[in-house]
């Protein structure tokens, strides 16, 4: 190759993929997978990107204010006046930009290993085997991470003879995070990464109620929660969560004088709160791109396990022309994906379709869209006949209604389908187990 030959580059690609991402807090997202420091080629260019990879490993957002002032803690030479160019460029498209440095950045790397062979081929100091076994580490290693998510059968089933060991073991250990239900756990290992939950109801029938639970159990095991609700601030929440340690109901804890022996035990319940691994975000909003932006930032800045979204059908998905019940898949689906990307479980909540005349819940009154069925991994239905003074189904047509719920896993993908019993305190809305025999597992053989 002759000296003076440039290496392939894309600079106005590089420009627009800036500024798009100093510009769109979600824009990184969208092409995080295919963009790294040695995409830009130009030195500035590849300066503001390493200034946006560490403020984005932090968690912060990278717009052109907190760039500029990370660069100018990299170095004291610092053109501010063509950062502040690059951040007006602006696409639409941001993917398919990185695409094209992502290309140029393989092109410029085989070009390099090309050189370099070609330099030890035409001196003999080394021997012809050796450096045709570099060469072949060195393209090996280009295309490295297109395989790294690759696996074989054969490493598949010793992950599965891995967790039937784990199984036949009397020390089996908690392979996900603890609900606090016993017969949630001994049927799925707990709250499992990569998968999405959805909790649904009736209106006040629990739903918020049984997520602040799970997010209690998850936290007192250490395991960390971001919380996101479009119907409560941060501080109602909380207030529910003292009212389950200590009794005291939220709304007296809210709006009420308490009395001396209130404060005690509200006291109490938030010593055992306050340093519990529990995140909420101020900024966020009904928008799904936002809340999907907000929990990868959870995960980085904060190692969280797990995410609550209340409720799906608040949400809003910027899908043009397309209908409520195609919206609820999309975010539904989004929610999965962002699950198994992260290696996290989100658990997202859902209202029912009312039926006055049989108020048994089903998976078929999911509201706006049988798809959000379809992305769930496990669906969990409440229900609570005494708010309609009627009596459990069978086999709990014998039990009290008073003080307590039904949870129906009417799809559980890996653990099967079950009913059982829980107690429910109206008054500090707390679900807590009771002594209800084994769980009656649904006849139906379907894991899906």
């Amino acid at each position: 190759m002759e000296p003076d030959r440039r290496m392939p580059s894309e600079p106005e690609a590089e420009r627009l993929v800036l500024g798009t991402i100093m510009s769109d807090r979600n824009a990184l997202d969208e092409a995080r997978d295919l963009l790294s420091t040695d995409c830009f080629y130009t030195r500035l260019n590849r300066e503001i990107y390493e200034a946006i990879a560490a403020i984005e490993a932090r968690g912060d957002s990278p717009d052109v204010i907190t760039v500029a002032k990370e660069m100018r803690g990299m170095s004291d030479e610092v053109d501010f006046l063509a950062l502040s160019r690059i951040a007006e460029c602006r696409t639409s498209d941001i993917r398919q930009h990185a695409a094209i440095l992502h290309d140029m950045e393989r092109r410029r790397r085989l070009i390099e290993i090309g050189m370099e062979m070609t330099l030890k081929a035409s001196s003999e100091a080394e021997d012809i085997v050796d450096i045709q076994s570099a060469a072949l580490e060195s393209l090996k290693g280009l295309f490295q991470s297109a395989r790294d998510n690759i696996a074989t059968l054969r490493q598949a089933i010793e992950g599965v003879t891995e967790q039937m060991s784990l199984n036949a073991s009397d020390s089996k250990p908690m392979t996900g995070t603890p609900t606090g239900f016993t017969k949630i756990d001994e049927r799925s290992g707990g709250l499992q990464r990569s998968d999405l939950v959805v909790i649904a109801a009736d209106t006040s029938s629990g739903k918020s109620s049984l997520a602040i639970a799970l997010t209690l159990s998850a936290a007192k095991y250490g395991d960390g929660v971001a919380f996101y609700s479009m119907e409560m601030k941060k501080e109602q929440i909380a207030a529910r969560m003292i009212a389950i340690e200590s009794g005291v109901p939220a709304n007296e804890i809210m709006y009420s004088r308490l009395t001396a022996g209130q404060f005690d035990m509200v006291d109490r319940g938030i010593g055992k709160l306050c340093d519990k691994p529990v995140y909420f975000d101020d900024r966020s909003t009904s928008n799904i791109d936002t809340i999907l932006s907000s929990i990868r930032t959870m995960k980085l800045k904060y190692g969280i396990s797990g995410a609550i979204v209340d409720y799906l059908q608040i949400l809003s998905v910027n899908m043009r022309g397309s209908n409520t019940e195609q919206q609820m898949g999309e975010a539904a689906r989004r929610l999965k994906n962002l699950a198994k990307e992260l290696d996290i479980w989100i658990i997202a909540l859902s209202q029912l379709n009312r039926d006055n005349l049989n108020p048994v819940p089903t998976l078929a009154r999911l509201r706006a869209s049988g798809q959000i069925a379809e992305a769930a991994d496990v669906v969990m239905l409440i229900y609570r006949p005494e708010l309609y003074g009627k009596y459990y189904p069978e086999p709990f047509q014998n039990a009290s209604t008073s003080g307590t719920a039904m949870i129906d896993i009417a799809k559980g993908r890996n653990i099967g389908l079950a009913k059982f019993l829980v107690g429910f305190e109206a008054r500090t809305t707390r679900f807590y187990e009771i002594d209800n025999g084994s769980i009656h597992p649904v006849e139906e053989e379907s894991p899906f």
